[in-house]
């Protein structure tokens, strides 16, 4: 599993560059490129819309979904442009779709800046596997106390014990996820 991540580690710079977004929805053509699809979405989306879910559209991920913001953020679109108010209610939009769909074994993941290959900031949504526990992290009351990467890595979440448990530090998150 872990050789996987390193592997997808390596090619995700192949597939688009999100250190440098230029999706602009006020500039058209900038929406064009492949990284710009999320954004593209999200303009799609009612006006007044706060938080969005789009299935995951990988066929090799068919029990993924995604929650997004309705607004588009600057650069990179980083987790951190979000004020607390909208990140709180992102995660809460997000856990509430996973309960529904996995019970008590969901978990989110949002990848780091250097794996990612779409701009708009996204959170994954799918079931925790089995067994994918590393040492790095912390325990939060609940989702307003989900810790923010200042350092462009990612993190995962899910329940434990009537608490969250975010992990922390890594670039490639979503393969803790059932695909």
């Amino acid at each position: 599993m872990r050789l996987l991540s390193v592997l997808l580690l390596a090619l995700a710079p192949l597939a688009a560059d999100v250190t440098q977004c230029v999706c602009d929805p006020a500039k058209p053509e900038t929406m064009q490129a492949r990284e710009c699809s999320l954004c593209r979405e999200a303009e799609k989306q009612p006006n007044g819309t706060k938080v969005f879910f789009l299935k995951d559209i990988n066929p090799r991920k068919p029990n993924r979904w995604l929650a997004l913001p309705r607004r588009h953020l600057p650069a990179q679109h980083s987790l951190a442009a979000l004020t607390p108010a909208e990140r709180t209610g992102l995660w809460r939009a997000a856990i509430d779709r996973a309960r529904e769909q996995w019970g008590d074994r969901w978990a989110l993941a949002i990848n780091g800046d250097r794996v990612r290959t779409q701009c708009h900031t996204h959170l994954h949504i799918g079931r925790l596997i089995e067994g994918v526990e590393t040492p790095n992290f912390v325990d939060v009351d609940g989702p307003e106390h989900i810790p923010v990467p200042e350092d462009g890595t990612g993190l995962w979440v899910y329940p434990v014990g009537g608490r969250l448990r975010v992990h922390l530090g890594e670039q490639l998150t979503e393969t803790v996820l059932l695909r």
